[in-house]
């Protein structure tokens, strides 16, 4: 679904623009682990508080201010990351309260006065060219540390470094990967062309991924991480392509009559599912990754599209105007045991599947005409709107199921932005104004 379709032209060249623009946790205390966020159902997941004290020194020779600096730095970025995290609450440092009560530095049991039930204390010190931290998790209502651990990169690498360390954080207390050394992925106006553009999760180091000239959407992360696949129109009609992110080089991957739309490649990484027309209507395929086809998966003079994987590889969701207009459908991976999914909203686009695959998100358009992102759980039920703010469009999961990337006017112009998967914690990620087709590429 793409913000051409809200206009009211014939279904047929909706789908066509709809497509195109589309270790060790050191873990001493397993009660720390029970924080778990796995609810999609808002207003039933309830964040641990958790703070993050300023980073102090502990080495034995003098600092020089951009040394300071790299602390302050590296801190914001663990802040940050764990704010962002769908699992916990981030506990600023309150200044009135340590005016008041005449503190110069916090302990525990000011955090746990703030609401802190978490604390991480950072300590660094500067060997050679380097920035090393120790960091120290603590419990505030037992006034005990529960874990720790140390990082040393070179000190150009504060960024990293600090994403590292919430991502060990993160893996101690969910015992998950984090997130915070992902990339994604998304198309930009440049000049009158559309470039997918690569940057950090957080927006940060963003850089352009193709230089074609043409128009480039719907980019699929491969999953290993390395490659991206998407339509462009590099040589006239859209067709399938993949790009190599470290090298930038450009393959065309398969061409069809008519159009291939919609790239989505199965959790084994071994297939593409993807929309052709080559027969004269949309109907999805399956291809090999060196773009043959294994299979066509519909028969139906409806128009199909928009499939998604669900994480197993066993089944398949699309969307399909069968029933005169577009609902989200289930089938089987081999094209078997159809089934309607979606009977709320007019108008039901661009599905995409929740990790733990019992819930699926998508594209609804409301009785007023605007569209949002809702989500429904595979039996049918519980169908949930996220976003009420102007036009949401395009959602795609973090490789952790935890959060939610999309696209959305909201502010007046098109750029990418994130939210939990229960809606919460909606936040901008890029500002360019010029944004679309966002997706969120694997832990590696």
């Amino acid at each position: 679904m793409n913000r051409e379709s809200k206009s009211m032209r014939p279904y047929f060249l909706l789908l066509i623009l709809g497509f195109l623009a589309h270790t060790n946790a050191h873990a001493q205390d397993e009660r720390v682990r029970n924080i778990f966020f796995d609810t999609l159902r808002t207003g039933e997941a309830h964040p641990t508080p958790i703070a993050v004290a300023e980073m102090t020194y502990v080495g034995n020779r003098y600092i020089i201010a951009d040394d300071s600096a790299l602390m302050r730095y590296t801190t914001t970025i663990v802040q940050r990351d764990l704010d962002f995290y769908a699992d916990f609450d981030l506990i600023p440092l309150d200044t009135f309260y340590l005016k008041t009560y005449e503190i110069t530095e916090m302990d525990l049991i000011g955090w746990e006065r703030l609401g802190a039930d978490l604390v991480i204390k950072l300590e660094a010190e500067f060997p050679g060219q380097n920035l090393r931290v120790a960091w120290k998790l603590y419990e505030t209502a037992r006034l005990k540390q529960v874990a720790k651990g140390r990082l040393e990169y070179h000190r150009s690498f504060w960024r990293e470094l600090g994403h590292d360390i919430a991502n060990e954080i993160v893996y101690t207390l969910t015992g998950e990967p984090g997130i915070f050394r992902t990339k994604v992925v998304y198309a930009r106006i440049v000049d009158e062309a559309k470039e997918l553009f690569l940057s950090d999760y957080d927006g940060a180091n963003e850089r352009q991924l193709t230089h074609t000239g043409s128009i480039n959407i719907s980019p699929a992360f491969a999953p290993n991480g390395e490659e991206v696949y998407f339509t462009s129109y590099l040589e006239g009609d859209p067709q399938l392509y993949k790009v190599i992110i470290k090298s930038g080089e450009i393959t065309r991957v398969a061409s069809y009559p008519g159009i291939i739309a919609a790239p989505a490649i199965s959790p084994d990484g071994n297939k593409i599912a993807c929309v052709l027309t080559k027969d004269g209507n949309s109907e999805i395929y399956v291809l090999d990754l060196n773009g043959r086809i294994i299979k066509r998966l519909t028969h139906h003079w409806a128009i199909e599209s928009s499939p998604t994987w669900s994480p197993d590889g066993h089944l398949i969701a699309f969307s399909s105007d069968r029933t005169g207009s577009p609902q989200i459908y289930i089938m089987d991976s081999d094209g078997l045991n159809v089934r309607r999914l979606t009977y709320e909203g007019r108008y039901n686009d661009s599905p995409v599947w929740s990790r733990r695959g019992d819930r699926l998100t998508f594209v609804s358009r409301d009785k007023h005409g605007r569209f949002d992102l809702a989500s429904i759980d595979t039996s049918g039920v519980d169908f949930r709107v996220l976003t009420e703010l102007r036009m949401n469009e395009n959602p795609h999961f973090s490789p952790d199921g935890k959060h939610i990337i999309f696209a959305s006017n909201r502010l007046g112009s098109w750029d990418i932005f994130t939210m939990d998967i229960s809606g919460r914690n909606q936040r901008r990620l890029t500002h360019s104004g010029n944004c679309s087709n966002p997706t969120w590429g694997p832990v590696k």
